[in-house]
């Protein structure tokens, strides 16, 4: 009887992707959602492909999915995922019913699935991956997903016994998840940039976990991301199975080296959190079978989707669109730094508002003060306009980190924001947006380069 549903509920559903289709909807949401509704267990009946490649992790898990759908479609392969939907079991299962036959048989070489850390129960209860990547672990939005302990803890219940895990050596709380899964590590080297204090506000690593003496950091990155080791028990970060090294990023390029030899790579950004995710994609790559020279060869045709960075001209400035997760401290800080980090002036838009929230629940702001907006203080930033229903909460979060108030704007109306810019020839203009909303952040980008063009113009 199970299997009769599965298949009802199959045909039920691709009817209604191929009807929503028809008639110019996504379908990447409601179909997943009706056959999990009808069918519980409907992932579980699925004939999955020959490999399976999970991601998960609080930042950096679409990026690093993106880059080996890229990579493995470019190497001839069908490959099942989630790109165009959701992240949940209701996106998951809708990419199932678009890549499957009419008897549940994937029609795909190998799929690479992009796995919201809360719902992993709810989906590896039903699918088995073969290599489960985990980016990181940071403190996300406190309304859901509170602690990063709570969601490794969350992450390490769902985790199935067989599945290798690929984890980031720099990360002592996500390297050890599910400690006796087989594992690789992926890691960066010293970089020039190193500290060993952390100058962020949020440092959630600072105890060691086996006899709780204070942690000593070799180097670190930003956070709790580096090498650590305890002066009293002898316990360290793990050494990187898949190291990058020598990372130049004036010359855009570093070198993976593991144990079954190295390559040279072009690097698809400058960020640190970036080369990470590059670094993580080529470890998984690896572990699915792929030489160093393939895989760098690829690389050469990968970018950052444009969603999260795009920058370009228009009159005489540069316009930056950088993408700044709503309710993540540490997403909004990695962006500041980033961005206050590259030389020239700048102007900047703050429109990170959840606006899709608003219409279920309450935000909780408390973000704002865990993210380091003082990064945001430094002589480059010439002005900063807030905007959106958290417009005015920006402009007090930003005089409590000593930007002058002088050197502040503030509108609630997101499209008049570009008009109180200034677009100083040679700057940059610099939009930072949250993940929802994207229609809105199109228009203000449209609006901004009117302006650009129109004060060049004069």
């Amino acid at each position: 009887m199970g299997k009769l549903r599965f298949l009802l509920v199959l045909w039920f559903t691709k009817c209604t992707r191929a009807f929503m289709r028809l008639v110019g909807r996504n379908a990447t949401y409601l179909p997943g959602s009706l056959a999990l509704r009808f069918c519980p267990g409907f992932m579980g009946y699925m004939e999955m492909p020959k490999t399976v490649i999970a991601v998960t992790g609080s930042d950096g898990k679409t990026t690093t999915s993106n880059m080996l759908i890229d990579i493995l479609t470019r190497r001839g392969l069908r490959v099942m995922n989630n790109q165009l939907g959701s992240n949940v079991p209701a996106g998951i299962a809708t990419s199932f019913i678009q890549s499957c036959s009419l008897t549940g048989k994937a029609k795909a070489d190998a799929a690479v699935l992009e796995v919201d850390e809360r719902s992993s129960h709810r989906i590896f209860d039903h699918v088995t991956p073969d290599i489960l990547c985990i980016t990181n672990l940071f403190r996300d939005s406190l309304m859901r997903n509170a602690h990063p302990q709570y969601i490794a803890d969350f992450i390490e219940r769902a985790v199935p016994k067989s599945t290798r895990l690929v984890v980031c050596a720099d990360d002592l709380i996500s390297n050890r998840i599910a400690p006796d899964n087989p594992r690789v590590y992926f890691g960066i080297g010293p970089l020039p940039t190193d500290v060993t204090e952390c100058i962020n506000r949020i440092n959630d690593m600072q105890i060691c976990p086996v006899c709780h003496a204070q942690l000593i950091y070799d180097y670190r990155r930003y956070h709790h991301i580096g090498h650590a080791h305890c002066p009293k028990c002898g316990f360290a970060s793990p050494e990187a199975d898949y190291l990058a090294h020598d990372v130049d990023t004036a010359a855009m390029t570093m070198t993976v080296t593991d144990k079954g030899g190295s390559g040279q790579y072009r690097l698809v950004s400058d960020s640190v959190f970036n080369i990470y995710t590059m670094t993580a994609a080529i470890a998984v790559l690896r572990e699915f079978g792929m030489d160093h020279e393939e895989i760098s060869e690829a690389f050469t045709h990968v970018s950052v989707v444009s969603t999260r960075y795009d920058e370009e001209d228009a009159g005489n400035v540069r316009i930056i669109m950088q993408m700044s997760k709503d309710k993540n401290s540490l997403a909004g800080s990695r962006a500041f730094d980033y961005i206050s980090s590259k030389p020239g002036d700048k102007e900047l838009i703050l429109m990170m508002n959840c606006l899709h929230d608003q219409q279920s629940w309450s935000e909780n702001i408390s973000w704002l003060y865990d993210c380091d907006f003082e990064f945001l203080n430094k002589p480059n930033i010439k002005r900063i306009v807030c905007t959106g229903p958290r417009a005015k909460d920006y402009v007090l979060r930003l005089q409590i980190a000593g930007f002058p108030a002088e050197r502040i704007l503030c509108t609630e109306k997101e499209l008049d924001a570009p008009s109180l810019l200034e677009y100083t020839p040679g700057e940059s203009v610099v939009v930072f947006y949250g993940t929802d909303a994207l229609d809105l952040v199109a228009a203000v980008r449209e609006e901004t380069r009117n302006q650009a063009e129109k004060r060049a113009a004069i």
